[in-house]
Order: structure tokens, then C-alpha cells, then sequence
């Protein structure tokens, strides 16, 4: 399983988890569409805006695989503003995905305007070199 380095482990100062530790045994979690309803919390919004503005800094509009991404959190932009470059094969950690800026820009237009929001990135502790150095112990 590739480890998307820079890239944010979690939206700083939560629980919302962006990156794994390392692949699963019994094989990846599937990707699935999830359904975002109207009444969602504000916090899983502010969550998926977050990791969609690290997607968009970190990979642009060019295709990346899925890695070390939670499944669960692509698995709310999945088939909206992220899509499967090809054909999706939920389970596999080298499928290919791209963001649809397009479709990024309809979803969130506030990560577009000219004064985006801004995420603490440089929060301590949320780099997964942390978690490198705990996973050798």
C-alpha cells in the first residue's frame, strides 16, 4: 500500500481520520458512494471540505492512487467530486481516482472562493511520520 506522504493524517484539532496506518490483512475496506443528506452534522461538512482541500493541494486534478486514504472519508466524495480513473475496483489500494474540479467547484464552491477557508495543517501531531516511527516499534 503506497503512504501518501505530506499528506494530512486528520483534520487537525478531531477524530476525522484522512490517512491509514498501515493496509489491512484481511484486504481493503471497499469504497463505497455515500449518500450526503441536507442535515448532515456541520462537522462531517467542515470534515469532507477539509480532506477534499487536501486532495486538491496535494494531488491538483491529476489521477493519484488510494493508498493510504481512508475509505471511509473518500467514500463521501466518491463518485461526486472524486472519481475512479477507469473502472472501480473498490478493494484495490492502487485504484486510481482523480478530483473533478468541476464538481469540487459545485460542491463546495467556499473552497473556491477568494478567500478559502483554511485548515491548521501545521497542528503538531498530525503528520504521519508519527505514526511511522510507532508502527516500527
Amino acid at each position: 500500500m503506497l503512504k501518501h506522504r505530506g499528506f494530512p493524517g486528520r483534520l487537525p484539532g478531531t477524530d476525522f481520520q484522512f490517512t491509514i496506518r498501515r493496509a489491512n490483512k484481511k484486504g481493503a475496506t471497499p469504497l463505497i458512494r455515500r449518500e450526503r443528506f441536507r442535515d448532515r452534522k456541520p462537522a462531517d461538512r467542515r470534515a469532507d471540505m477539509a480532506f477534499l482541500a487536501a486532495l486538491i493541494a496535494h494531488f491538483g486534478e491529476e489521477p493519484f492512487p488510494r493508498g493510504n486514504l481512508d475509505a471511509g472519508r473518500l467514500s463521501w466524495l466518491l463518485g461526486r467530486e472524486v472519481v475512479a480513473v477507469g473502472k472501480l475496483v473498490p478493494t484495490d489500494y492502487e485504484q486510481l481516482l482523480r478530483v473533478d474540479m468541476k464538481r469540487a467547484e459545485a460542491g463546495f464552491p467556499e473552497l473556491f472562493a477568494e478567500e478559502p477557508p483554511e485548515f491548521d495543517w501545521d497542528e503538531a501531531g498530525w503528520d504521519d511520520e508519527d505514526w511511522d516511527e510507532e508502527a516500527e516499534d
